[in-house]
């Protein structure tokens, strides 16, 4: 980790495992992959159980990243989705959703990311975006406290009945939820590509972070998903790939450290490989970041 993340236009790390403690586990790992920005599960990311974490390891990673200007994100569980048809689901997610936000101060993250999930049961998009106002909007207005993270919205590659997959999707998202301040975005580079975003053709990278600023404004970018895919643009197959070597290439991910938009938004990688892969895409996506300044 770096002492002069503070400095960088655009921080370079990645998700990182905890299993056995934030600061136990977390902390080494990032060290060795040389990650100056991360990002975390504070759940089980495929369950609904909802732990109060160790006093001690909060307290110790942040402190540590605190003193490392280390900047924090946690991912929120997969399974949550505010346009499911089942109340049920519906239910845990608010509770989900809520824990890892209220995880997210405890750990000084500056946000967590949640997908946007799909409208189930045979719903039309609008009735699932009225549950998304319904149901997540009063999230929103939970945070009131100065050192709450934002949520970041994460667009999905784009299978089945998906809420937000393009960039374009996001405007119905963003009015569902009246444009709120604590709201903003992650974009997954994977993502994009599966859901028709040619990141790799001529001026692809520059065109779709400028269709995002023309749809939800400036400033909303909070974090990208750095990871290449492993399958053709337009798919729909959410396969990441390492760095380079996917359908994307390395050349976009340089893109993405010259746009307007992307300054001082950290990259995390959630690439194959683990603890060599990782470092060895943390180094290409510095590289290309080093290039470009």
């Amino acid at each position: 980790m770096s002492a002069v993340t503070r400095q960088l236009r655009n921080p370079v790390g990645g998700h990182i495992p905890v299993a056995g403690g934030l600061a136990r586990t977390g902390l080494p790992y990032a060290r060795e992959m040389g990650a100056e920005a991360v990002q975390v599960f504070v759940a089980n990311p495929r369950g609904w159980a909802t732990p109060p974490g160790s006093p001690a390891q909060d307290e110790a990673f942040r402190a540590a990243c605190a003193a490392e200007e280390l900047p924090v994100y946690v991912h929120a569980p997969y399974l949550i989705n505010f346009g499911s048809h089942t109340e049920a689901t519906v239910e845990r997610s608010v509770a989900s959703l809520r824990h890892s936000l209220r995880r997210g101060r405890e750990i000084g993250a500056l946000g967590v990311v949640v997908h946007t999930g799909s409208a189930t049961g045979g719903r039309g998009r609008q009735a699932a975006l009225a549950q998304v106002h319904e149901r997540l909007l009063p999230l929103l207005a939970e945070l009131t406290h100065d050192d709450d993270p934002r949520l970041l919205l994460e667009p999905t590659a784009g299978q089945g009945a998906s809420l937000c997959s393009l960039v374009a999707d996001l405007g119905p998202y963003f009015e569902a939820l009246e444009h709120h301040p604590k709201l903003g975005v992650c974009l997954d580079t994977c993502h994009l590509f599966a859901a028709g975003h040619d990141l790799a053709g001529p001026g692809g990278v520059k065109a779709m972070l400028d269709e995002l600023v023309s749809v939800v404004g400036e400033g909303r970018l909070g974090l990208i998903h750095a990871n290449d895919s492993k399958d053709v643009v337009g798919a729909h197959k959410d396969r990441h790939a390492n760095i380079g070597a996917g359908h994307i290439g390395a050349e976009p991910f340089g893109e993405l450290f010259a746009h307007p938009e992307t300054a001082g938004v950290p990259l995390t990688i959630e690439t194959p490989g683990g603890k060599e892969g990782h470092a060895a895409d943390v180094a290409r996506l510095k590289a290309l970041r080093d290039e470009r300044v």
